[in-house]
């Protein structure tokens, strides 16, 4: 008698030619180079399909055994995004005026940021994404294995999703952001990984120049 767990059915896959293969991979450079983060957003509001769509392609990611160690808060409740804002500022204070290193201010004077995240209120949606060591399954603690990568991965095809579905995005990261599991009602086993603000952008919104200036192949890969 088999168990559920390992029965396996045949991969569906579609082959293509090496010429679609080239052009597709091609299509997708050209479009993704174009993603920038961004801090000034429209007051657009979007429809909520878009972002779900999003969210269950990150779910797709591949991750250790299958566990998928993560959680998606999405938040468009205006009260919650002041309260994160406050809690935020808060913590970016601190930073910016005591606990950054030199070499990590220095590093972001050509992109402008400081302790003021305006754009979290301004913008239609957050999603805060939290890893999870650990998860609870029937009062039984199950590890989760490569729970940091398996997010970082799903996060990155979030991005990527909702890039391609037209929006703009930045990635903020105040450290620490264990306000966001009391402001978000999130159990102690789950850490906060990243908040991503996600709208349109609003006309005539600036980015540096310095961020478009991406490593050239051989600055990043090697080729055997």
């Amino acid at each position: 008698m088999h168990n559920n767990q390992y029965i396996t059915e045949e991969l569906k896959f579609s082959n293509q030619t090496v010429k679609e293969m080239k052009s597709n991979s091609k299509n997708f450079y050209n479009q993704i180079k174009e993603r920038r983060s961004i801090r000034e957003f429209k007051n657009k509001n979007i429809d909520i399909d878009i972002i779900i769509n999003a969210v269950l392609s990150a779910g797709t990611a591949p991750n250790g055994a299958n566990l998928q160690p993560w959680h998606f808060v999405i938040i468009k409740n205006q009260s919650l995004k002041k309260k994160i804002r406050i809690a935020a500022e808060n913590e970016e204070k601190k930073f910016y005026r005591s606990k950054a290193p030199k070499e990590w201010l220095d590093a972001l004077i050509p992109l402008g940021t400081n302790e003021n995240k305006k754009f979290i209120e301004k913008a239609p949606y957050l999603i805060a994404i939290f890893e999870k060591k650990f998860s609870i399954s029937k009062n039984k603690k199950i590890k989760n294995y490569y729970f940091k990568e398996s997010v970082g991965i799903a996060t990155g095809i979030l991005i990527t999703c909702l890039h391609f579905s037209g929006l703009s995005m930045l990635t903020h990261t105040p450290s620490p952001m264990i306000f966001l599991n009391k402001i978000l009602k999130r159990p102690n086993n789950e850490k906060p990984f990243v908040l991503l603000i996600v709208g349109y952008p609003k006309k005539g919104a600036l980015i540096p120049k310095f961020a478009k200036q991406k490593k050239r192949l051989k600055e990043i890969a090697t080729i055997y």
